[in-house]
Order: C-alpha cells, then sequence, then structure tokens
C-alpha cells in the first residue's frame, strides 16, 4: 500500500482539480447557497491535507492543531450546505464553535511531539458536523414534495447523499471509538481505521459527492427562481396568480373544517403614507401588515399580496372576524399613531367554490367596509342571500 504522505499528496491534487471543475462547471452558472458551502468544504479540505505533510517536521506544532482545525471546518461547511437546502439561517457561532474547540485542544495536547494531538476530539467533531449533514439531507427528503421525472431524479441523489453522508459519520464515530478504546498506534486501528485507509476512502467519496452535488445545487437554484416566480420580494407572501392557483387546490380539496373564507384587506389611505412619510415608511407598514398576517394565520391558511398595498387571505379553521381583529390589533401594536388603519372584506367559501368569484365578493365587501368610514370589516353575504336563488358559485371544468 502506498504511504501516507503520498496518499495525503494525492488526495490533495484530486481535492485540487474536483474544486477547479465544480467551481468553473457549477458554482459560476448556479450560484447557490449550497454549491457555495461545498466549495469552502473543499477549500478547507485541501489546506487539512497540505498541513498534515508537516507532520514529523519543525512546524508540526503548528501545522497539526490547525490541520484539525480546517477538516472540521470543512466538515462545519458540508453541515451548512446540507442547512441551506432547508434555507436555514446559518449563524457564524454554530459554523466556528467545534472547530475551535479543535483548535484548543489540539494546541494544548503536545503537538510538538504527538501527531495525534486533540485526535479524539477532533475525530468526534467530524462524525458529530457530518452527521448533522445527514440529518439536515434526511429532513430535506422528508419535506420533498412530489414532482415529474426531475424530482424523482432529485429525491434519488438526495438519498444518496444522505446515506453516503451517514455512512462518513458512523466511519468516524467508530474512529472516534477506536481511537479512544485502544490508541491510534495500535494494529487494529492502523488496519481498519489508520490514515491511509481513511484518506483512500475519502478520496474516493469526494469524487462521488461532488457530482451528486452538481445536481442539488441546480435543484437549489431552481427552487430559488421558483421562488422568486411565486412570491412577493417584499413581503414574502405568494404574489396574486400563485395564491389565486393555491387557493383553488385548497377549495377542490374537500370539506372544510369549521369556518372557511378569503379575506382581502387594504391599508386605509395608504397613499398619504407614501406622500408624507416616504416610500420608506411604507413599506414599513406593508411589511408590518404582512408579519402580523403570518402570526396569526400561520399555517392555517394562505397568504398573498394582490398588488399595491392590497393583500388577500384564505381563512380556515376560525370565524375570519376574529382573526381580522386579531391581525389588525397585532399589527397596529404600540404604533397606532403612525400605522395605517386597515379594512376588510370577507366573503364565505365552501370546497369546489371558484376563488375568483370569492375574491371578487371580498373586495365589494371591502368596498362597502371603506364607503362605512374605514377600519372595519364587512362580510359579503352568499350569492343564494343576494338573489333568493340557489345560484350556482362552483367551479366549473
Amino acid at each position: 500500500m502506498l504511504d501516507t504522505v503520498t496518499l495525503r499528496v494525492a488526495f490533495g491534487l484530486v481535492a485540487i482539480c474536483v474544486l477547479a471543475l465544480f467551481y468553473g462547471a457549477t458554482y459560476r452558472s448556479t450560484r447557490s447557497s449550497y454549491s457555495g458551502w461545498w466549495c469552502a468544504s473543499l477549500t478547507f479540505f485541501i489546506v487539512s491535507a497540505l498541513l498534515f505533510l508537516f507532520n514529523g517536521s519543525p512546524a508540526q506544532v503548528v501545522a497539526n492543531p490547525l490541520g484539525n482545525t480546517t477538516g472540521v471546518l470543512g466538515a462545519a461547511c458540508v453541515w451548512a450546505g446540507g442547512r441551506s437546502l432547508r434555507e436555514r439561517r446559518v449563524r457564524l457561532w454554530q459554523l466556528l464553535v467545534v472547530p475551535a474547540t479543535v483548535l484548543v485542544v489540539s494546541f494544548a495536547d503536545d503537538p510538538r511531539t504527538d501527531i495525534w494531538s486533540g485526535g479524539a476530539v477532533y475525530l468526534a467533531g467530524m462524525a458529530c458536523l457530518i452527521g448533522a449533514s445527514a440529518r439536515e439531507l434526511a429532513l430535506v427528503l422528508r419535506d420533498l414534495g412530489a414532482g415529474g421525472a426531475a424530482r424523482v431524479q432529485y429525491r434519488f441523489v438526495l438519498t444518496a447523499m444522505a446515506v453516503v453522508s451517514a455512512v462518513i459519520a458512523v466511519f468516524y464515530l467508530a474512529r472516534t471509538i477506536a481511537f479512544v478504546v485502544v490508541g491510534p498506534t495500535h494494529p487494529f486501528f492502523l488496519a481498519v481505521f489508520g490514515a491511509q485507509v481513511t484518506t483512500l476512502l475519502m478520496m474516493v467519496l469526494l469524487v462521488v459527492v461532488t457530482f451528486s452535488m452538481s445536481a442539488l445545487s441546480h435543484e437549489q437554484q431552481t427552487s430559488e427562481l421558483r421562488v422568486q416566480a411565486t412570491r412577493d420580494g417584499l413581503t414574502g407572501l405568494l404574489n396574486r396568480s400563485e395564491f389565486l392557483r393555491a387557493a383553488q387546490r385548497e377549495l377542490d380539496r374537500g370539506p372544510a373544517h369549521g369556518d372557511a373564507a378569503v379575506v382581502v384587506a387594504d391599508l386605509d389611505r395608504f397613499k398619504s403614507i407614501n406622500d408624507g412619510l416616504g416610500h420608506a415608511a411604507g413599506d414599513r407598514a406593508l411589511t408590518a401588515f404582512a408579519a402580523a398576517c403570518q402570526e396569526v394565520v400561520g399555517v392555517r391558511g394562505l397568504l398573498g399580496r394582490l398588488g399595491g398595498d392590497e393583500f388577500v387571505l384564505l381563512v380556515r379553521g376560525a370565524p375570519a372576524e376574529a382573526v381580522v381583529e386579531e391581525i389588525a390589533r397585532r399589527y397596529r401594536g404600540d404604533d397606532a399613531s403612525v400605522m395605517p388603519t386597515v379594512s376588510f372584506g370577507i366573503a364565505t367559501v365552501v370546497p369546489g367554490d371558484d376563488i375568483d368569484l370569492a375574491v371578487a365578493d371580498a373586495d365589494g365587501a371591502l368596498y362597502e367596509a371603506k364607503s362605512a368610514g374605514r377600519a372595519r370589516a364587512v362580510r359579503a353575504p352568499r350569492a343564494d342571500e343576494r338573489d333568493g336563488s340557489q345560484q350556482d358559485r362552483r367551479r366549473t371544468a
């Protein structure tokens, strides 16, 4: 078998080639956060492999602890990449807490004479971070909806990545246990978990994982473009067309539990806010109202921005009047003298109703609320209540 130095040099060269190819072919075209994290991870792994080449030289006292730390930083970036697929924020302290611990322990554990200084903490940190990455990928799989052939391919790649990450995590966990129980110089540890075996394993997995990550990066880019096409840029709510599609699917799905209504909301005298206090103040009012809607409605309904200062909600499971009263209370809060009041129009809906008609009814009720003095909610009568007949409001094919 090749000696450890030769294998580490080969690993570094392979990693450099893979980084160059991945950066040029994937990161520059997708600019996805996942591909960015993987580029950072590859960079740290390359630096770690180069630093370990100084083992046995006078520079070992510094190079060995830094090699441990940069290796764990690479694993932390793998975890951060998996977290980015779930659109979860990665805080700096979360990224650095394990590497910082490894750095301190490695320097305190006599790195001048021991190439395994801080070894137990280093191996445990690798196991924990890569295991956490496998968990993030498993959570993405759990939340992944149905789709066409592209989504099936994405699920396959995610599954492969989750399995590979889990295998690496288990390997490092077993390596940690063997390190503590028998020590790094024991023949069993050298044969099964030594530097040569580990470097060969990581070299093979490096290539497999990188090309799998290319598919994940392209999917993340597609997902980000999908969000841009369906979400309002200021408030993060669904845009008009996406709300109408999603709400119609909800109405076509089946019986609602409890009350169900479409609510159209409009900020009163909003133009005067823009003209008098500036567009920044208007934007604050819009985002504050959107946040209040999200806090109150949550997962019980759908939220959208129709345009300008007009919003639309599909509310289920609670009386609409109580919902809009709570939204108005939270929205104005301590800034009641600054935030404009809100008028609401409400239209009752039942499964099978046409969402466009429901929004039109709610908009008519909103007009009545405005005419009656604003800062109030008005419920529109059902079609059969208006006409005295059983007018069909159901969606037609």
